[in-house]
């Protein structure tokens, strides 16, 4: 009688869910001058989980949001490169939502009076605010979960308002690995099934 025929475990498909600037900014504090080869990122992530799971694991998507200021000329260029470069790489969708003016204005600390504008040009202080990333971020995790769209979701942010969707992932039997800089975003790692350290991977990540 012939012998059964070995059976391979079929690659758990891992998608990364990334907060860009959360992520940026996170690598820029730990060397100011650092470049990001984005090409790199997916296998170098998915070899991470694959470690930690211990058994074969696949690329299937990676998700990228982000925000940009529509009065800042210079934010054109982020515009451009997120919709004709980075969502054109493979496997690769992006996000880049507009950021909103603070409804509140400075205060002062000594007397909690409001200060409207600047004392020298007259122009108003009250800068903008990232709206709706992390919701869709958030909607995307869960949504892409319930249509079956990966097994494993590495997500890589610090926001500790991500614990809850963590919580819900894996009560559903979705495994959810933190890509972190430690010690930030320590509450988030407790919380996920497994986590590697992003900064171990920056010269591998560099270009």
């Amino acid at each position: 009688m012939a012998a059964n025929p070995p059976v391979f475990a079929s690659p758990l498909r891992v998608r990364i869910f990334v907060d860009f600037w959360n992520f940026s900014l996170s690598l820029r504090r730990l060397d100011e001058k650092f470049m990001i080869d984005w090409t790199k990122l997916p296998s170098l992530f998915v070899n991470e989980a694959a470690s930690l799971l211990g058994g074969p694991a696949g690329f299937e998507g990676m998700h990228v949001y982000g925000s940009y200021d529509p009065a800042k000329p210079s934010d054109s260029k982020l515009r451009n490169w997120f919709a004709n470069w980075l969502d054109k790489q493979p496997g690769v969708h992006t996000v880049l939502l507009p950021r909103q003016q603070k409804r509140n204005h400075m205060t002062c600390p000594a007397c909690h009076g409001e200060i409207a504008t600047c004392i020298h040009c007259g122009g108003d202080l009250r800068g903008t605010e990232e709206k709706g990333v992390d919701t869709r971020m958030a909607t995307d995790l869960i949504s892409l979960a319930w249509s079956d769209g990966y097994d494993v979701a590495v997500l890589v942010s610090s926001d500790k308002d991500f614990v809850p969707v963590a919580d819900f992932l894996q009560s559903k039997g979705i495994k959810v690995i933190h890509g972190a800089f430690p010690p930030a975003g320590s509450q988030l790692s407790q919380r996920c099934w497994g986590n590697f350290s992003i900064t171990n991977l920056m010269g591998q990540l560099s270009r």
